[in-house]
């Protein structure tokens, strides 16, 4: 019972130290969200050059897209015509950080981890983006990297039916709070979880085997990592837990990369996506710049630097937090409660195979067409496979529920197997063999 009491204790003081910081990074992300144009970011993305992939990354380091989400937005991005080199740049930049996760680093561990980090992230989607081009040049005899351009993006702007203040403020904290929340609140919660379990059960000596052994200590949290699915954000209270314990900042950096950027969901989609070649450079880019980036921080920073914060974020944890920090830990509390009750709204409503007709199915015209996609496990995921449909020559409209993987399609002289192609382009699998017609 006191061991309950104490990881409940552990978890509290993580969350009232993170939760400000967490409620402005999802604020800024539905600000991103509501103002740039989903087309804006493909735009500067084509080609074999090094500007691409630079773009890619600058682009990418601030977005505030989780581990999940940036596979098909990702995937997109290469239809709409966005070069391999670039593709890579941002699938390995984008996952390790964002506004919210760079702000929440901030919070726990500091302002020179709030540094190193998207810094780190940077340059190893550079180092990735520019093996995978200079790969594909190799391969093409210098030929550019040519694809077709995806229509949807010229003349939609995603989630934003007009440009008013009000819809784009409400784009804003339906994205920033509601949305975001449905992708990352999971996994914020397992690792607030994981970090209260290591800071309560973990012995305090538990790394002093590797304290003058950095490359030991590192190959061990990346062999740890590398399957791992975990967000930006929720590897922070991870990392913080186990430097408390004696892990040396240079691991828990290369558990801050190696976690978000690389999963069994990326590997698989990327080997179907972009071929073999592309997924080992990406996978090569990853570890190498991880492990550099960690020897670097270890063997030429200040120790001091990275740990100094610690001592401070240790001690909030059996600290009285103040009332701000409670207000904004019951409004964080509040907003996953509203996640959970929408997921079990949307079960009561949509088991969909046998109740797709029903209203909360967004019934979208007389007579659609209903497919089964597979592969979708985020809002991002869902929003990217509506608007590849919706690219399709005659379609109308298209909702996609993410529980169910239902897909409801409507419109006149549409072909099943470009619906096919636009899904699978993003990575997806979609049944079109048992389509069938919805209302008459």
């Amino acid at each position: 019972m006191d061991s309950i009491l104490d990881i409940m204790k552990a978890v509290a003081g993580i969350i009232n130290e993170m939760s400000p910081y967490l409620l402005l990074g999802f604020l800024l992300a539905g600000l991103m969200h509501a103002f740039i144009p989903g087309g804006w970011y493909a735009k500067y993305l084509s080609g074999h050059s090094l500007r691409s992939v630079i773009n890619a990354a600058l682009f990418g380091v601030p977005l505030p897209l989780c581990s999940c989400g940036v596979i098909p937005t990702a995937m997109s991005l290469r239809r709409e015509g966005a070069g391999k080199g670039a593709v890579t740049s941002f699938l390995i930049a984008t996952p390790q950080t964002g506004v919210d996760s760079i702000i929440a680093t901030y919070s726990l561990m500091g302002l020179p981890f709030a540094i190193v980090r998207p810094i780190a992230a940077f340059f190893t989607a550079i180092i990735g983006g520019s093996l995978v081009n200079w790969g594909e040049r190799k391969r093409d005899n210098g030929h550019p990297d040519l694809l077709p351009v995806s229509p949807y993006n010229n003349n939609r702007r995603e989630n934003i039916p007009n440009h008013s203040v009000g819809s784009r403020i409400l784009s804003v904290l339906r994205y920033g709070f509601i949305e975001m929340m449905e992708d990352i609140g999971k996994w914020l919660v397992v690792g607030l979880i994981v970090a209260g379990l290591i800071t309560v059960l973990v012995p305090d000596n538990v790394f002093a085997i590797f304290k003058d052994n950095t490359l030991l200590s590192i190959l061990l949290v990346l062999c740890i990592s590398i399957p791992m699915y975990i967000c930006a954000t929720g590897s922070i209270p991870i990392a913080v837990a186990l430097m408390i314990k004696g892990l040396t900042p240079g691991a828990a950096l290369v558990m801050l990369m190696a976690g978000p950027a690389c999963n069994v969901a990326s590997v698989l989609v990327v080997n179907k996506v972009m071929g073999r070649r592309t997924l080992l450079l990406y996978l090569a880019a990853i570890i190498g710049g991880a492990v550099l980036s960690g020897i670097a921080i270890d063997q030429l920073l200040p120790r001091e630097w990275f740990i100094g914060h610690l001592s401070d974020t240790h001690a909030c944890c059996h600290d009285t937090a103040g009332w701000f920090e409670w207000l904004c830990t019951g409004i964080l509390a509040l907003l996953l409660l509203n996640v959970l009750r929408r997921k079990l709204s949307k079960r009561r409503c949509c088991s969909c195979e046998s109740e797709a007709t029903h209203a909360c199915c967004h019934d979208l015209a007389h007579t659609s067409r209903i497919y089964s996609v597979k592969g979708m496990t985020c809002n991002h995921c869902r929003s990217n496979t509506e608007r590849a449909i919706l690219s399709v020559k005659g379609v109308k409209a298209a909702t996609v529920d993410l529980k169910s993987g239902i897909a409801i399609v409507s419109g006149t002289g549409f072909d099943d197997a470009e619906i096919k192609k636009a899904v699978e382009s993003l990575g997806f699998t979609i049944d079109i063999n048992t389509a069938t017609e919805k209302g008459e």
